[in-house]
């Protein structure tokens, strides 16, 4: 799934672990492909429009127990809109149709009535001490649960559902947002961070070697 260019986040991982004296390889995983949990390091999970979710979301029942595993096992992702609600339980989509999930992640999302959350967004994450800044166009209300934490809180836009002022989520290594744009071209600082933890879970060592000490 590629709304509003998400894809473009992998260019800029590939940027970013460029800068990082990293090669990094792409393979897109289709329809009816196997998920072969241990040979990925960083998965990108883009978003999409309703049609698409529900055919990935038939597909993807297939691939469930493997990326359950890859992040049980801390995996590293980013999930994007559509991507990120089919982590969790359902999406209810705008004509009322539930749309299965792979229960990976304890978080539910519902539709609006005649209205879709749309403008820039920013947060502020307490945790890394980091703002991101984004663009949401989104009709889902997403809830997190158990054992999640929000990527921020709102400090403009409406974020996950409008009420709770959070946005996007984190769970594991698992990192999912409304953030289109992409994501990863405004927010670098998150493109490394992405490329830190998914080369500590593959060699079990920390980089010593920052964007900002390269560039």
């Amino acid at each position: 799934m590629n709304t509003y260019g998400d894809n473009g986040n992998l260019l800029m991982l590939q940027y970013a672990a460029k800068k990082l004296g990293i090669t990094c390889h792409t393979k897109i995983i289709s329809l009816y492909e196997p998920f072969e949990e241990n040979k990925y390091d960083l998965v990108f999970f883009g978003g999409g429009q309703d049609f698409e979710q529900m055919i990935i979301s038939k597909d993807i029942q297939e691939k469930k127990e493997a990326l359950t595993n890859y992040i049980e096992n801390n995996g590293v992702m980013l999930a994007i809109c559509g991507g990120y609600q089919l982590l969790g339980h359902y999406y209810v989509g705008a004509n009322g149709e539930k749309i299965k999930g792979i229960s990976a992640l304890d978080h539910y999302t519902l539709s609006q009535a005649n209205n879709r959350f749309i403008g820039e967004v920013v947060i502020y994450n307490e945790e890394f001490n980091e703002t991101y800044y984004g663009f949401e166009n989104h009709n889902g209300r997403t809830f997190l649960g158990k054992g999640e934490r929000p990527l921020g809180k709102i400090i403009q836009g409406q974020g996950n559902n409008g009420e709770d002022q959070t946005e996007g989520v984190i769970y594991k290594n698992v990192f999912g947002s409304y953030f289109h744009g992409p994501i990863l071209a405004r927010n670098e600082h998150l493109a490394e961070r992405l490329i830190r933890l998914a080369f500590q879970q593959r060699h079990g060592t920390e980089l010593t070697l920052s964007i900002q000490q390269k560039s």
